[in-house]
C-alpha cells in the first residue's frame, strides 16, 4: 500500500512551485516562534521536493545554527553538519548534498515527505533515516513540510513511524494536537 502511495506522491511532486519555499518561510516564521540558540536541522531539496532553503536562510540570518543530514548506511539514523550559506556541499547518496561542517545535533528537526495527514503521520520515501532519527533524538519537535497538494486523508502507520508535532505548507501551519 506505502508503494502505491508514494508512486503517486512522487507524480504530485513534479507538478510543485519552485517559488513556494518563499512562501513557506514566509508560514513558518509567522506560526512558529524558535528561542535562543536551536540548533535546527533543515534539508538540501531533491528534485520537486518544497525548497527549504528561503526559510534556512532566513533562520541562519537570525543567528541560527543550522544542520542538514549525512546520509548513514542503510538502517542508522542520520547525523547532521552544520550549514551556512555559501560552504562546501558534498553529494552523496540518492542525490542529495551535505555540508562539509562539524557534526551537531538539531533541536528542531524539519522534515521532508511525500505525503501527509492532520494527523501528524507523513509518508517518506521509505528508508525510515527519519524515523530513526526521532527515535534515536527523544523530545525533539519534528516539523513536516510539503506542498498542500501532498496532503491526502490519512496515511498508513506501522508501530515505528513517529508522528510530526506540526506540519507546514506554502499555505498554512498545522499543528498537531495530542
Amino acid at each position: 500500500m506505502k508503494a502505491g502511495l508514494r508512486r503517486e506522491a512522487l507524480a504530485r511532486l513534479q507538478g510543485g512551485d519552485p517559488g513556494a519555499g518563499d512562501l513557506l518561510a514566509r508560514v513558518i516564521l509567522a506560526n512558529l516562534t524558535i528561542t535562543g540558540n536551536a540548533i535546527i536541522a533543515g534539508v538540501w531539496p531533491l528534485g520537486g521536493e518544497m525548497d527549504l532553503r528561503p526559510l534556512m536562510h532566513s533562520l541562519h540570518a537570525r543567528g541560527h545554527t543550522i544542520v542538514l543530514p549525512k546520509t548513514p548506511a542503510r538502517g542508522n539514523p542520520l547525523s547532521f553538519r552544520t550549514w551556512q550559506p555559501g560552504c562546501a556541499m558534498i553529494p552523496e547518496r540518492f542525490g542529495t548534498f551535505c555540508p562539509d561542517g562539524e557534526e551537531a545535533i538539531p533541536d528542531l528537526l524539519f522534515v521532508p515527505l511525500l505525503a501527509f495527514d492532520r494527523a501528524g503521520r507523513r509518508l517518506g520515501y521509505g528508508g525510515g533515516y527519519y524515523d530513526r532519527t526521532l527515535e534515536a533524538l527523544p523530545g525533539r519537535s519534528a516539523i513536516g513540510f510539503a506542498y498542500a497538494a501532498q496532503e491526502i486523508p490519512a496515511v498508513p502507520a506501522e508501530a515505528h513511524d513517529r508522528l510530526l508535532n506540526a506540519i507546514a505548507t506554502e499555505r498554512e501551519f498545522i499543528h498537531i494536537l495530542r
